[in-house]
């Protein structure tokens, strides 16, 4: 991590995405990059989104619960 970099974070929200704040690098299951664009980006966790990795907003109309 370079000087001035913000050190990233993973926040769960209840019932919804995992927000993921700061520099990252996400990648698909063959360790392919995938380009975030943006900073903060909202990841799937009810596995229906159109968009994976990204939350595209599909937990609110079914109903995805979590635990926490």
């Amino acid at each position: 991590m370079s000087a001035g970099h913000d050190r990233p974070t993973i926040t769960p929200y209840p019932d919804g995405p995992l927000l993921v704040r700061g520099e990252v690098e996400l990648q698909t299951t063959e360790g392919e990059p995938i380009a975030p664009h943006r900073r903060t980006v909202a990841l799937c966790r009810c596995g229906l989104s159109a968009l994976k990795p990204f939350c595209d907003g599909t937990h609110k109309a079914t109903g995805f619960r979590t635990d926490d």
